[in-house]
């Protein structure tokens, strides 16, 4: 008599995967589910395209040197006519803002002569862009300024050495954002035994929810926005833990159970964030250019080492939390043997409750260094929650050094196969090398094997 095979954690999250891969492929087939508003640059490379705040077409842009802002430069913007619509000039900030009869084709150019001495674009035939702009949109335009003897941006010719190296840099920084938001979800696993499929859609609150107090409402910097976009992460996930997974598990729902609400709950929370934000592809309105560093083979733009340092700090900073504070402890004890820890005189329900208010202020943080680097949209956590999985699986199941160890493989993965295989495949072979390892150590780097049975 054949004995069924026993429902382990690790088999459920690889089921969870699959789960995760299967919808990413529906959504990536059928586009017209996905920001059917949504418009590409045109050619004249003007950026993604923004709501208005007030229902009226604007075009706006901030100029900026070394991160410093430019005053007292004109543009110009005509209709395809020629027609001349406004001539604005820079204020302190470098910000600009016209405002259009409507939408359409538009000509904007900006006058070079009036840029201060030392400072030119890296570009000269961006002077003039060419953007299309749709019924009630913004869009930005963006002049990549640069003081005189600066090097222009890395060849698109360059080596397969200065590609690898550069794969690398972006393939450190993508491993470090999935290693943020994905502790949080390690860590709830570990807790609570909880395949948190809304955990994607957590990271798209926070780099909304940024984006929202940063762009639409408050207008404040990006720094304060994001900080507020930390603190209502850690409130959702403190709402969620005691109006949700608390009275669920109180009435003893089993894993499958819970696997299902997880779905469910990412489903309200992803179209919520539609609902509210929309299906337009946006970018935060700081840090939008940024002057590149090089070191030999090695190239970067500033905001990319700047989202890496700042990553690397709250890394650091959660990694002394968990091995050297109280608190950290008592997450590991609980990890490790909930009952054991219950009956040493822990308050688990408590140490839950702050693992589920770090884990989503960890998921919103991710969610707004994520948007710093890449547009931002509804679907963005959702389409980095299969990366998150995979991390967390090869890092080993429920621990967050094993989170984090495992992003860094899995960024990388991507970025470097990229390099040969082409940005089209580069997600299948960081899930290839999840599964090479997991076939040499199934319970994952730092993951510690089970005995079932």
């Amino acid at each position: 008599m054949s004995r069924r095979p026993a429902v382990t954690p690790a088999r459920l999250v690889l089921s969870a995967v699959w789960v995760v891969a299967v919808a990413l492929v529906v959504v990536g087939a059928r586009p017209g589910l996905v920001g059917a508003n949504a418009q590409p640059d045109d050619v004249g490379g003007v950026g993604t395209v923004l709501a208005a705040q007030d229902g009226g077409e604007q075009l706006h842009t901030t100029l900026r040197v070394d991160g410093e802002p430019v005053s007292d430069v004109t543009v110009r913007v005509e209709t395809a006519e020629g027609e001349v619509v406004e001539e604005a000039v820079s204020d302190e900030t470098g910000r600009i803002e016209i405002d259009l009869p409507g939408p359409g084709q538009y000509r904007a150019v900006l006058d070079t002569d009036t840029l201060p001495e030392g400072v030119g674009l890296r570009d000269p035939e961006r002077a003039t862009l060419q953007p299309t702009v749709s019924p009630g949109a913004r869009r930005p335009l963006l002049f990549p300024l640069q003081r005189a003897g600066q090097a222009n941006e890395p060849s698109t010719a360059a080596g397969p050495l200065d590609r690898l190296a550069n794969s690398t840099v972006k393939g450190l920084r993508l491993g470090l954002l999935i290693g943020i938001t994905s502790i949080g979800l390690s860590l709830v696993f570990g807790t609570t035994r909880l395949i948190n499929f809304a955990h994607g859609d957590m990271v798209t609150f926070g780099m909304v929810v940024a984006y929202l107090v940063h762009v639409r409402f408050l207008g404040l910097p990006l720094v304060a926005a994001g900080l507020l976009a930390v603190i209502a992460g850690g409130v959702l996930g403190a709402g969620l833990e005691r109006a949700v997974w608390d009275p669920l598990r109180r009435r003893q729902f089993g894993i499958i159970q819970l696997l299902v609400v997880s779905i469910g709950l990412s489903f309200l929370l992803r179209y919520l964030i539609l609902l509210i934000y929309g299906s337009r592809r946006e970018n935060y309105e700081d840090f939008t250019i940024s002057s590149t560093v090089s070191l030999g083979p090695f190239s970067a733009p500033m905001r990319d080492l700047a989202i890496m340092g700042i990553s690397i700090v709250v890394l650091l900073a959660v990694g002394f939390m968990l091995t050297r504070t109280r608190l950290g402890t008592a997450i590991r004890a609980v990890a490790d043997n909930r009952d054991l820890a219950e009956s040493s005189g822990i308050d688990v329900r408590f140490v839950i409750l702050l693992v589920w208010i770090l884990g989503g202020a960890l998921a919103a943080f991710g969610g707004v260094l994520y948007g710093a680097s890449v547009a931002i949209s509804w679907l963005s956590g959702f389409r980095l929650l299969l990366l998150m999985f995979a991390g967390v699986i090869l890092g080993g199941i429920g621990t967050a050094f094993g989170a984090l160890a495992g992003s860094l493989v899995v960024g990388l993965g991507v970025e470097i196969s990229a390099v040969w295989m082409g940005s089209e495949l580069k997600y299948v072979w960081a899930l290839l090398i999840l599964i090479v390892v997991l076939m040499v150590r199934p319970q994952g780097i730092f993951g510690v094997r089970e005995r079932v049975g």
